[in-house]
């Protein structure tokens, strides 16, 4: 079983790459990495390392629901993680329902908050 106080495996040496210009920098990425995809989530300019899910880069800025419910406009975010649960529902480029676990950030990636399942019409 691993010891869940190490730090897990690619996060040795990890920097805050603040120095990138007109993109909010995370610890997950490293200065001057080739590596690193830029996208916007709600217009907001942001980067994340090529390969990482969406869920991972937004949590990596500190956005930790990006979802409402459909009945009481409740916040979700991640809750599972592995794509089972559907709490953590993006759109992704304008298409709803994509799950932020599972989807790999690319660059230039519109990605923005969902409201309930994403299909206002069918909402009502």
């Amino acid at each position: 079983m691993p010891n869940r106080s190490e730090p897990s495996a690619g996060t040795e040496g990890a920097k805050s790459a603040k120095g990138v210009k007109g993109v909010e920098g995370t610890e997950a990425e490293v200065e001057g990495d080739t590596d690193v995809v830029r996208f916007t989530f709600d217009g907001r300019a942001l980067a994340a390392r090529r390969g990482q899910s969406i869920a991972g880069a937004l949590w990596g800025h500190g956005i930790v629901a990006w979802r409402t419910t459909r009945d009481g406009g409740r916040p979700r975010g991640v809750f599972c993680g592995m794509g089972v649960c559907f709490d953590c529902l993006v759109l992704v480029n304008g298409v709803p329902g994509r799950r932020a676990c599972l989807v790999r950030v690319s660059e230039g990636d519109a990605v923005a908050s969902q409201e309930g399942h994403g299909h206002g019409a069918l909402d009502s």
